[in-house]
């Protein structure tokens, strides 16, 4: 049996899995298919999407600003 996340992570790829957040569907052909579910916080942002645009030279608002459209972002300390 499985009982962590960690276990489904290391059965399904010991070297590197990004989510176990993952649906498992069995097609007609009795193959199981895995469907992902997205790699993070459930909340929005990609963060290889994220990562590749920093390296593509985005700014952090610009980023922000794809994954967040309708959020604004304020400054909440002075520099």
């Amino acid at each position: 049996a499985i009982h962590t996340e960690y276990e489904i992570r290391n059965i399904m790829s010991p070297s590197f899995l990004f989510s176990s957040a993952f649906s498992v569907k069995k097609n007609e052909n009795g193959n199981f298919n895995l469907i992902g579910k997205g790699w993070g916080h459930g909340v929005g942002l990609c963060q290889i999407g994220a990562l590749g645009r920093a390296l593509n030279g985005q700014s952090t608002e610009n980023i922000l600003n794809h994954y967040y459209p309708v959020s604004k972002l304020k400054r909440i300390y002075s520099s």
